[in-house]
């Protein structure tokens, strides 16, 4: 898979390079909310559901919003790692990422003001099984944190707008 997978982001970046507009992607997702909080989300063909856990009004039906902000975060960096160190030809038997997310619920639920409604901070540990040593791993982190998409879009601004279609039932 190393081989091809070195072949295909070898491929990839040489065309981009040849032609920037092949680079540009525009990714999709729909959600509804279907019943109490739970919402279902469709992404290409996959389709997944979205909840909050009992205690905050939810059925649990699924993972909440801001566990899959994690997740993207945590799979991210694992695709990355896997993308850059086949690039760079660094031996990467496992990665995986352990994450968590700190967040005061005041803010969400409109009780103070003077706290964000999303998270305070996220901390976690990318583990590592590899041959290479620490130097080199540490190239790769860099590497990594340099072009995580997930990682770019959380800790840098991102434009959004969010229109709102109203609709009479």
């Amino acid at each position: 898979m190393n081989e091809v997978l070195k072949k295909i982001i070898s491929d990839t970046q040489q065309s981009f390079m040849d032609d920037p507009e092949l680079a540009k992607e525009i990714f999709e997702s729909a959600s509804s909310q279907k019943d109490g909080l739970y919402s279902e989300v469709l992404i290409r063909d996959h389709a997944l559901g979205v909840d909050e856990p009992e205690k905050l009004g939810g059925a649990d039906k699924g993972p909440n919003p801001v566990e899959l902000v994690l997740a993207a975060l945590g799979t991210c960096q694992e695709i990355t790692y896997r993308a850059y160190a086949t690039a760079l030809d660094i031996p990467l038997d496992h990665v995986s990422v352990k994450l968590e997310g700190h967040i005061d619920l005041r803010g969400f639920f409109g009780v103070d003001d003077s706290v964000r409604p999303g998270y305070s901070a996220i901390k976690g540990t990318v583990h590592i099984v590899s041959s290479a040593d620490a130097e080199t791993i540490e190239t790769l982190r860099g590497a990594v944190n340099a072009h995580c998409p997930v990682l770019d879009i959380i800790t840098k601004p991102v434009q959004v707008d969010l229109e709102v279609d109203l609709k009479a039932p």
